[in-house]
């Protein structure tokens, strides 16, 4: 099953560290978030991916043709007949990237349109996509089975996230009901983490100005072919500089809930998220 992955944004709320990279390639524990969210993928047993790239998309082709070098020990040799000696296993050979040019100024649903061509006939009746900033602990074959369960043409991922601030409710006086603490908000988000049968390709359009949030999405829902797959657990999104000093020190502290495949370093933490 391919997984399609939103990598072309510019990012401009991270200029810090967007400036001269895409997003996806901002990193956390020095790997970029992109390598984070593909990790939870393979985990699974899916690593047949494919990169829609956009902004400074060479930087995400260069960081994986010279994937090797980047991740592994190497001996430089002057012998022409094997200059590079690579030393041990990587561990992430079984991966397929394919990188897709498909515009520096191109919405997201231009984007997943144009890698129709890569995912039609590959064998299966579906594909997912999900954004390229976000991490998550995901259970994959929950939200797949959950998927082929309703018949439906598409599933978005979603949570009910923790607002930010403390909600205060007084009366006329200005003597305070009420005082919540960063409480759950009334309404779920979508997170991404999208499961599509190939026959929304359809309802796609390679337009650059195309998004996959608006018209096709608000079709689905429309038409009763979009369903909502609730997830409980971790999910925070690299928007700002906060987030990303956030998240490496989750990192750092061992304490990444969305490390599935390395829960031995980071456990099962559940951590009180406020987006």
């Amino acid at each position: 099953m391919k997984i399609i992955l939103l990598c072309g944004g510019k990012g401009t709320r991270l200029h810090e560290e967007t400036e001269f990279r895409p997003k996806p390639m901002v990193t956390i524990g020095g790997r970029p978030i992109l390598w984070h969210i593909m990790k939870t993928f393979d985990y699974y047993g899916f690593s047949d991916f494919i990169c829609c790239l956009g902004y400074r998309g060479e930087v995400i082709k260069d960081y994986f043709l010279n994937y090797e070098s980047m991740h592994r020990d190497l001996t430089v040799s002057l012998d022409r007949q094997k200059p590079v000696i690579y030393h041990g296993e990587p561990n992430e050979r079984h991966f397929q990237v394919t990188l897709a040019e498909t515009g520096s100024e191109n919405n997201s649903g231009s984007r997943v349109k144009q890698t129709r061509k890569y995912v039609d006939g590959d064998g299966d009746d579906i594909f997912m996509v999900t954004y390229g900033d976000g991490v998550a602990d995901i259970d994959i074959p929950k939200l797949l089975a959950f998927h082929r369960s309703h018949g439906k043409l598409a599933t978005v991922t979603t949570v009910n996230p923790a607002s930010r601030f403390a909600l205060i409710q007084f009366d006329e006086s200005g003597k305070v009901v009420t005082y919540k603490e960063k409480p759950k908000m009334h309404s779920w988000i979508s997170v991404g983490y999208f499961v599509f049968d190939k026959r929304v390709f359809d309802y796609l359009s390679e337009a650059p100005e195309s998004m996959l949030e608006k018209e096709p999405l608000e079709r689905l829902a429309r038409e009763g072919q979009l369903m909502a797959y609730k997830h409980d657990g971790f999910f925070y999104a690299m928007d700002t500089f906060r987030d990303f000093t956030f998240l490496n020190d989750l990192w750092n502290q061992s304490k990444a809930p969305w490390a599935v495949w390395d829960q031995e370093r980071h456990g099962s933490s559940t951590l009180d998220v406020s987006l």
